[in-house]
């Protein structure tokens, strides 16, 4: 798995460094440029990538801690709160215990980030030519409506690409030491969870997820792109065009984006966690309590997952983990988009995000 890990990160590596020479020759006339719209396409897929696999490592503990909170037995309770969480983790399980599923994260949010910023900016593109048909101005611009849009559609795509890793990533993260079974990685989780409960257990908690991604992703995007358009428009320190916003100011508006979408959409984020234990024979004690507390979850879907929820443990339990979630979600989105419009000015590409 080590070995695995370390050919992949020094593909990755490598992708980008010939990319960022071929844009460097290519603007300087060495060699003839490729054609731009592939090359576009990949550059804007790697810099996705390396967004969300950097941001997501950069906040995995708090990531856990989050997931740990929203699907823990209500009888059984091991974790109180976020920083005795934390402690208890690194206490039972050592430093490595707080990193545990982030590399099933990664492996699934390096591709899920890639197809989400670029399914967006196609969305974008898509929108903003149909807008422009409809009116007849060709000067018309993106509203934050259209942008919601764009970003739902990128959203939806996305997630339901990845899904499965998903929710196999969510078993690997609640699972312990002292778990009845041990998922060993990703494939192993994903194979069997198939030969167990069939294929459509790796789809567990979609719905909630398809429409909890439509506000989360949809105002990341849309929040994120007027804070921007506002600043430049309005120059509020004197910035003429987007290259002029400094890293803090991006920081901030992704600051801002990612606290106004974790916030609408969390409950669906709870619910979601809790129908992916659903069916779990072997589940992690944390999930199915111990001795005398311990009993199955079931759920027969959304509205009943909502309804059991809230009916034994109150409206409160919707927002379970939202501390750690509210802490990591600011500087992980923030990162994410940062990120990858850094890595984009690396490699050359001409085409933002909100052009």
């Amino acid at each position: 798995m080590a070995s695995e890990d370390v050919k992949r990160s020094e593909t990755a590596v490598s992708t980008i460094v010939n990319l960022a020479e071929e844009a460097k020759l290519a603007r300087e006339g060495v060699v003839k440029a490729p054609s731009l719209a592939v090359l576009s396409v990949c550059k804007s897929l790697v810099a996705g990538g390396v967004a969300g696999g950097v941001s997501r490592t950069a906040v995995a503990p708090l990531e856990r801690m989050k997931i740990l909170l929203q699907v823990q037995n209500p009888h059984n309770i091991k974790y109180s709160g976020t920083v005795q969480g934390l402690k208890y983790i690194w206490r039972s399980e050592g430093f490595r215990g707080l990193f545990k599923g982030n590399g099933t994260n990664c492996a699934r949010i390096v591709p899920n980030s890639a197809v989400k910023f670029f399914s967006y900016e196609q969305a974008s593109k898509g929108i903003l030519w149909m807008y422009r048909e409809k009116t007849g101005n060709e000067d018309a611009q993106l509203t934050p409506l259209l942008r919601l849009g764009a970003g739902a559609c990128a959203g939806i795509i996305a997630m339901s690409a990845t899904y499965p890793m998903d929710m196999v990533r969510g078993r690997i993260t609640v699972q312990t030491e002292s778990s009845p079974y041990q998922y060993r990685g990703m494939f192993h989780a994903l194979s069997t969870v198939l030969r167990e409960e069939g294929p459509r257990a790796l789809y567990k908690g979609w719905l909630p997820s398809v429409i909890g991604v439509v506000p989360y992703v949809g105002l990341n995007f849309a929040v994120y792109e007027s804070l921007k358009d506002w600043l430049i428009k309005s120059r509020p320190f004197g910035l003429v065009q987007d290259t002029d916003l400094s890293v803090t100011t991006r920081l901030a508006c992704g600051a801002a984006a990612g606290t106004v979408g974790q916030t609408v959409a969390y409950p669906l984020d709870v619910i979601r966690r809790r129908m992916q234990m659903v069916g779990w024979s072997h589940a992690a004690s944390v999930v199915s309590g111990e001795g005398r507390s311990k009993a199955p979850l079931e759920y027969t879907g959304m509205v009943d997952a909502f309804r059991k929820t809230v009916r034994h443990e109150g409206f409160g339990a919707l927002y379970k983990g939202l501390v750690p979630n509210s802490v990591k979600v600011v500087p992980s989105i923030a990162i994410a988009f940062v990120t990858y419009e850094m890595v984009k000015d690396i490699l050359g590409v001409e085409i933002r995000i909100s052009d």
